[in-house]
């Protein structure tokens, strides 16, 4: 039987989101690449990062700005962190990791406040390893012309369950 997992506060979440996406009074902050800001990332799936409090907040680090309504975010965390995934980053209040596997997309609703400003370099070095994360990926095994992903999907449906049971 598997471990149980710790019940997490989804109906809080939605209960907040609701109110993020229902501010008539919203004015978009200024924000630019490179900073560091609070931002309510919400009660999310299995091993997405949640945020904390009540505001379901975490450090986001800016990566991508498309416009003043959206960009591209990492997430942060206090917990020191290793591997191709993650990246040690000093900014204005502190050190932190950004959590390079969690790369998403952002509304500018739901930053809350500013935090500081990462360095150049360190920024710099962070879209490096991205855009090596993101490039360099090698492609899925092709099977019979399909993806890995495909075949596997294929036969769950075909065995009615998963293919390792």
């Amino acid at each position: 039987m598997p471990p149980t997992q710790p019940e997490k506060p989804f109906d809080e979440w939605n209960q907040h989101k609701k109110s993020i996406q229902g501010s008539n009074a919203f004015f978009p902050p200024f924000y630019y690449v490179r900073e560091v800001w609070r931002c309510s990332v919400g009660v999310n799936v299995g091993v997405e990062a949640d945020g904390k409090h009540e505001y379901f907040e975490r450090p986001i680090l800016v990566i991508t700005k498309f416009n003043k309504d959206m960009f591209w975010g990492v997430p942060l965390t206090s917990h020191e962190k290793s591997g191709r995934f993650f990246h040690r980053v000093a900014h204005d209040t502190g050190i932190s990791w950004a959590i390079l596997s969690q790369l998403r997309i952002f509304s500018s609703r739901r930053l809350i406040r500013k935090m500081g400003t990462v360095s150049d370099g360190d920024f710099s070095n962070i879209c490096d390893k991205l855009t090596d994360f993101i490039l360099k990926s090698k492609p899925l095994q092709q099977r019979r012309g399909i993806s890995e992903a495909e075949a596997h999907n294929e036969s769950i449906i075909a065995g009615g369950g998963s293919p390792s049971s």
